[in-house]
């Protein structure tokens, strides 16, 4: 079992345990978060669904991100993040949201905005919402995976109160 299914498994046992679901919006992961929680059997009990977002267009209809928000900060920006973890919420039966957006690489990149810039939000049922925003080094692979690692890791810490596992 890889190191992300791990991850996965300890938040399915922790989402069953308080009968919560779990959705997620991804654009530079590209579903790789929603392959890791759907490698673990029973998943279905606790995974409600996975929006890739890959596109402007397809946050902007699919999670219904304003697009003055993407106009303003970018579509790699924590308040895109935001966007995209409160739209999770609102179009699906999940009781907490991740989202992730950000610059794999290999190219994409700017002085402001680097390849390996990563924005990330969870949210929650009660309004809750917290964001960040990381700078991984690495090929494109590499970023991709750390962003689903600090992803899940993430979530644990938020449902959970487990320190966060970078």
């Amino acid at each position: 079992m890889s190191e992300l299914e791990k991850l996965a498994e300890r938040l399915g046992a922790l989402l069953l345990e308080r009968g919560e679901w779990l959705a997620a919006a991804e654009s530079c992961t590209g579903g790789w978060l929603a392959q890791s929680v759907t490698a673990i059997a029973g998943s279905s009990a606790w995974f409600d669904r996975g929006f890739v977002t890959y596109s402007n267009a397809a946050k902007v209809d699919m999670l219904g991100v304003p697009e003055a928000t993407l106009d303003r900060h970018g579509a790699v920006s924590e308040a895109t993040a935001r966007a995209m973890a409160q739209g999770v919420l609102a179009h699906s039966r999940a009781d907490w949201s991740v989202a992730i957006t950000g610059i794999a690489g290999p190219s994409g990149g700017s002085p402001e905005k680097p390849v390996g810039t990563v924005c990330f939000a969870w949210a929650w049922r009660d309004g809750g919402c917290e964001a960040c925003t990381c700078h991984f080094a690495g090929d494109r692979a590499t970023v991709r995976e750390r962003s689903v690692h600090y992803a899940l890791s993430g979530l644990l810490e938020r449902i959970g109160g487990l320190p966060l596992l970078a």
